[in-house]
């Protein structure tokens, strides 16, 4: 296993930091966020110590999807106000990542809530221009 001496999900991982966890088995944990958006709100964490969303493994982000989903399900039968669910992975400090530790935010949500995730957005592309960002990311994807 992976690990950042330096990082606290890393910690929590090896039981050296608190953490009311929820789940855990031997590729991601799950665990209460500390500052939380809503009631409820969790972290799914790999096990294994990844900065970036883009080198989790896929068989261990499949599962960190599958696990949030459970979670998703585990909070909307929960008496814990869950409406519906946001998934939010933050990659980058231009992306608001604050933790050096990839990791998937399940947050319950209702109607009202406050919490508002809004972008300005610019003229609409025309179909010529989304055509070549296609072909765009096409191209790097194939290398």
């Amino acid at each position: 296993m992976t690990t950042d001496p330096d990082c606290i999900f890393c910690k929590i991982i090896a039981g050296e930091a608190p953490a009311a966890v929820v789940a855990r088995d031997e590729a991601a944990i799950a665990f209460m966020d500390v500052n939380p958006i809503t009631p409820g709100h969790l972290l799914v964490v790999p096990c294994d110590h990844h900065v970036s969303f883009g080198t989790i493994p896929g068989a261990i982000l499949s599962h960190m999807m599958l696990t949030a989903q459970w979670l998703a399900a585990a909070l909307q039968a929960s008496p814990i106000r869950t409406e519906g669910i946001n998934l939010w992975l933050a990659d980058g400090a231009a992306a608001g990542q604050e933790v050096w530790h990839a990791h998937l935010h399940v947050i319950p949500r209702w109607s009202g809530d406050g919490l508002r995730i809004s972008a300005l957005r610019g003229a609409r592309p025309g179909g010529d221009e989304l055509e070549q960002h296609a072909a765009t990311i096409r191209a790097a994807a194939a290398d």
